[in-house]
């Protein structure tokens, strides 16, 4: 067998074996005039998308008062800002109510995301 068809093969039963990872993604409910919200964008959210983190479940904002997407199922209706809920394949694994500041925020995404089948990168925060 050529040495292009035994790379081709081994590559594709590499695909078929690996499992599929699990949709992931951050909600944050949020409302106007929310100062725990500036504070998070002030802290967290312009770090938040280079983070192990951001790329495991990217933020999705929302409107505390908007209708819920479609395509996402929570446990119950958030009832403060900001709220985040962590999504995998559309439904709530975990939650952090309001925003405990920057170092908690970070070991509580951390763990809600391992704990849902997450893979982060130590990155020394």
């Amino acid at each position: 067998m050529s040495r292009y068809l035994l790379s081709l093969l081994v590559a594709f039963v590499m695909l078929v074996s690996s499992p599929a990872r699990a949709a992931m993604e951050l909600l944050m409910f949020e409302q106007p005039g929310c100062m725990y919200c500036a504070r998070w964008d002030a802290e967290v959210s312009p770090k938040y998308p280079k983070t192990s983190e951001g790329r495991a479940a990217p933020l999705r904002r929302l409107d505390l008062h908007a209708d819920l997407p479609p395509d996402i199922a929570i446990s119950r209706p958030p009832a403060f800002t900001p709220t985040f809920v962590l999504i995998v394949d559309g439904v709530e694994a975990g939650r952090i109510d309001g925003y405990p500041g920057e170092d908690f925020f970070w070991a509580l995404l951390g763990e809600m995301i391992t704990r849902a089948g997450g893979h982060l990168a130590d990155e020394g925060r």
